[in-house]
């Protein structure tokens, strides 16, 4: 089967665009799309604003907050969530995002530093591959 995540309630899905961007929502009713989370009001979000993720909780149709709140906390949304690649991913863009010029500045100099033995290594393995090549001889035999 191609696909693996499909709109099923109890599935965690990250919000894509719009007020409610980045915001983890567990979809709660299938037909309209009414997603709910513990730090906002539930409500509809278009499907489109909706990237589905593999992480999925059991829960009832429509649950209360307080239900909701304790799945989510039975299932280990968040940890799972931070430990996933695309989750990690994200939370390196929002620290980049937040640094300042001089931080940005040290970034540079650490990867500056860490490139030169990198580079330097690599010339070295480039002038030894091409110290054994042989000049091609083409010979005619007539």
């Amino acid at each position: 089967m191609p696909f693996k995540r499909y709109v099923e309630i109890g599935r965690v899905a990250l919000v894509n665009y719009g007020k409610d961007y980045g915001r983890l929502v567990v979809i709660i009713d299938r037909n309209r799309t009414l997603v709910d989370a513990p730090d906002m009001v539930s409500g509809q979000v278009n499907f489109m604003r909706l990237s589905l993720t593999d992480i999925k909780i059991d829960i009832s149709r429509i649950p209360k907050k307080k239900s909701l709140i304790a799945a989510m906390e039975a299932a280990d949304v968040k940890n799972k969530w931070e430990n996933s690649s695309w989750g990690r991913k994200l939370i390196a863009q929002k620290r980049r995002a937040a640094l300042n010029d001089f931080e940005r500045f040290k970034v540079m100099l650490a990867k500056i530093k860490r490139g030169g033995p990198i580079r330097q290594e690599l010339s070295k393995l480039k002038k030894a591959s091409a110290a054994y090549k042989r000049p091609l001889v083409s010979c005619l035999v007539l």
